[in-house]
């Protein structure tokens, strides 16, 4: 995805989600994170303790990168939380690296699904 396509589809995308989730402050990658785990686990909106939100971090994560071979779903438990196998190791990236392979996992994760 070319640099100029993804900017503005991660605009659309935040743009969609901050009127669709209006709140007190600007929603980042983290939020939608939490928006793309909490939809994994259907969980809806509930306050949630730190360890919770890592754990939702998690699945998010798992489940945007899954199409790019890291990860590979397993199972569910009997909680119904998912269990990712890895598959292979993450590459070694900068932080701003990092963000644009995130965002365009978040972005292709949205476009799968059907919402932007």
């Amino acid at each position: 995805m070319r640099s100029e396509e993804l900017k503005a589809d991660w605009h659309r995308l935040l743009d969609k989600l901050s009127h669709q989730f209006p709140g007190d402050g600007d929603i980042d990658l983290d939020g939608v994170l939490l928006l793309v785990g909490t939809q994994e686990l259907q969980m809806g909106y509930i306050k949630m303790k730190k360890d919770v939100k890592i754990n939702v971090l998690h699945v998010a994560i798992c489940t945007v990168l899954e199409p790019y071979g890291y990860y590979e779903f397993e199972k569910r438990d009997e909680e119904g939380w998912p269990h990712f196998k890895s598959l292979k190791p993450l590459p070694t990236l900068k932080a701003g690296e990092q963000a644009i392979l995130m965002k365009q996992a978040v972005v292709n994760y949205f476009k799968s699904n059907g919402y932007i």
